[in-house]
């Protein structure tokens, strides 16, 4: 074989070799590619998520930043929401006369635990301020909204004041509504002041235009995240936290509660 045709021969093995080269760094840089595409298509969804849960939160109400607290609240910054009887008679019970012990309940419109407690003692609870021997403060917060994600917990708390604003009856009654429809805490059907708003309508006359405007404003937000400040900040952990005339009274294995103990504990402190 002559010279020309071993060099004419090793040149055409040489760019083979340099083409199979080209072509392995072209479909490395494919395969990188693909995956760079699918990253980015998975922090994509990731970030439509995001956005869809803020654009939830933002557009169900306009979350109004000044702290205004619902008509008739009491307490420390009007933080207590009272339900039963009024804060005159509670004080000339104090004094020596008769009047109502206090249940003091810190609840959580998504807590299955507070519906669980709202469930088995909402009669007795009733019974007990209508007779005016017990009056119930409600300290509304929002440990779900922190702990699994969402706006629920605020939503249907706002709305709840705003039927404070209404009437305290009102309150009382959509309370129990709210109790009574709340869903699983994950699926935090409470975001939606469309659904706030549908369950009002049971509580006959409570749905006007003021009403709607409270619950789509987001008219009390801020004084319901002051509310849960403050609850994180009082010592208590859990919800419901349940005391009567400041004791702690549910949540003991121990010292479980009933309706009729509860009853009879109630009985017992206005003899006293």
């Amino acid at each position: 074989m002559s010279q020309r045709n071993r060099e004419g021969k090793r040149g055409a093995r040489e760019r083979l070799r340099e083409q199979r080269e080209r072509d392995r760094a072209r479909a490395k840089r494919k395969r990188t590619l693909g995956v760079l595409g699918a990253v980015v298509a998975v922090l994509g969804a990731a970030v439509g998520v995001g956005m869809f849960a803020s654009r939830t939160g933002d557009d169900s109400g306009k979350s109004s930043s000044a702290l205004v607290p619902p008509r008739g609240a009491v307490g420390k910054g009007r933080l207590v929401i009272p339900s039963g009887k009024s804060e005159k008679s509670a004080q000339e019970g104090k004094a020596g006369k008769a009047g109502p012990v206090t249940l003091t309940v810190y609840e959580d419109f998504r807590c299955p635990g507070c519906k669980q407690f709202e469930d088995v003692f909402r009669k007795t609870v009733h019974e007990l301020q209508d007779t005016g021997r017990m009056r119930v403060e409600y300290h509304l917060v929002t440990i779900i909204d922190g702990n699994l994600g969402g706006t629920g917990s605020l939503r249907a708390a706002n709305a709840a004041a705003c039927a404070q604003d209404k009437d305290p009856a009102k309150f009382r009654a959509y309370h129990d509504v709210l109790y009574r429809h709340q869903s699983q805490e994950t699926r935090d059907t409470y975001a939606d002041n469309g659904r706030l708003i549908k369950l009002a309508d049971q509580v006959p006359g409570l749905v006007t235009p003021a009403f709607r405007t409270c619950v789509e404003d987001g008219r009390h937000d801020a004084w319901v995240r002051k509310s849960n400040d403050v609850f994180a900040h009082s010592g208590y952990a859990s919800t419901p936290t349940v005391l009567l005339d400041g004791e702690s009274i549910y949540g003991d294995p121990k010292k479980p509660l009933s309706p009729n103990k509860l009853k009879r504990m109630v009985l017992a402190a206005v003899r006293d």
